[in-house]
């Protein structure tokens, strides 16, 4: 009962005193703070609008740069320069994925290429499996699989042209994000000390959970993803070479991709594959085993339970039901980023809960409330 009264006192003093400054703030002051304040969501929502297309690249930025940082420190410990341990950190990142990348547009072109040099072959080939369906022998689609094989032709034609088209927004994109990893890999430890010191003290409990929630939702969300994804793709690439599959890898590698989607999934890879292998190679116990183990091996048990469970263990914050809301409707809301505000949003909507609900959250912690003079106290 003493604990309650005096918890309660403490609220009470902390608004008597909040409603006192309030009483003192002039009009002139008043103007200024709403200058400021109408300046300020301006500038920012100018600022927001000028990075609305690059902002993903500058989180993805973060992110990479946060995770790496123990290579980083490795690497400048041996070679005692900053710069040159963040260049050879970020090198390590980017030329696998610009292999990669070479790699898949290669052999998709030489694949588009390939289907429109054999056109009338596919398409032949295409109707007869579908005149073997049930109420579908006698049924004219011979022209309507044609349309469709061309528009995948005509895909290999279009491919340097898309190519040249994108490259202004990815060469933007690239660019900030190599400078933002690279400025946050050498002063990260200046740009925390540097936002902590713009925190209040009566609000380093919030702060501090803030952090806490967040840093733990990023990593569980991070890690699961990396963990699944790598373990999906791996699934896909195994079958895919042991059915000889054409372009196992860059199938994999879009799988590996396409999967931070939990929504659409692996299974706009392999279900394609499946019916390709029906199709071409005739071959219904191979297609049955595709679509069977990417369904329930990679959708149902790794995308929809695995993901999540490893993510809530890791971030030690969301359990597994909140971790797997906020993947699913992140990335449903958001895009490919929503990976890591959906569960991010959710940290900081407990962190929160959690400050305002905890005992503490009504102490006076600012030094001058809890040492000066109250509102109900002479000075």
């Amino acid at each position: 009962m003493a604990k309650e009264t005096r918890q309660w006192s403490d609220r009470r003093r902390l608004e008597r005193r909040e409603n006192h400054l309030l009483a003192d703030i002039t009009l002139p002051e008043f103007r200024r703070m709403l200058i400021t304040t109408t300046l300020f969501v301006i500038v920012l929502v100018l600022f927001l609008w000028m990075v609305r297309t690059v902002i993903i690249a500058a989180i993805l930025a973060v992110v990479v740069a946060a995770y790496m940082r123990p290579v980083y420190r490795r690497l400048r410990e041996a070679l005692t320069s900053p710069t040159a341990a963040a260049v050879l950190t970020l090198l390590i990142v980017i030329i696998p994925v610009f292999g990669l990348l070479i790699y898949s547009y290669w052999e998709i072109k030489d694949v588009a290429e390939y289907v429109q040099a054999n056109q009338n072959a596919i398409v032949q080939k295409i109707d007869v499996a579908v005149r073997r369906l049930p109420f579908m022998q006698d049924a004219d689609t011979g022209e309507t699989i044609r349309r469709y094989v061309i528009a995948v032709s005509n895909y290999g034609t279009a491919i340097p042209g898309t190519v040249q088209d994108a490259l202004a927004g990815f060469a933007i994109a690239a660019t900030l994000f190599v400078f933002t990893a690279f400025y946050v890999l050498v002063d990260s430890e200046r740009i925390g000390a540097y936002v902590r010191s713009k925190v209040p003290l009566r609000y380093s409990e919030l702060v501090a959970a803030l952090e806490s929630n967040v840093k733990g939702v990023l990593y569980g969300a991070i890690y699961s993803t990396v963990v699944t994804q790598t373990l999906k793709s791996a699934i896909l690439f195994l079958l895919f070479a042991l059915f000889q599959v054409p372009l196992a890898g860059v199938l994999a590698i879009v799988a590996f991709i396409i999967g931070f989607f939990p929504i659409v999934g692996s299974w706009s890879v392999y279900v394609p594959v499946a019916l390709w292998l029906l199709v071409f190679r005739e071959s219904p116990a191979q297609a049955t085993a595709l679509a069977a183990i990417g369904f329930f091996l990679n959708t149902i048990y790794i995308s929809t339970y695995l993901r999540p469970k490893i993510a809530a263990e890791k971030s030690k914050v969301l359990n597994f039901y909140w971790m797997l809301v906020g993947l699913v409707t992140g990335v449903y809301t958001f895009g490919i980023v929503g990976v890591l505000l959906g569960p991010m949003v959710i940290g900081l909507l407990k962190a929160i809960v959690d400050t305002i609900t905890a005992t503490s959250s009504w102490r006076l912690l600012d030094e001058e409330e809890t040492s000066g003079p109250t509102a109900d106290q002479p000075a």
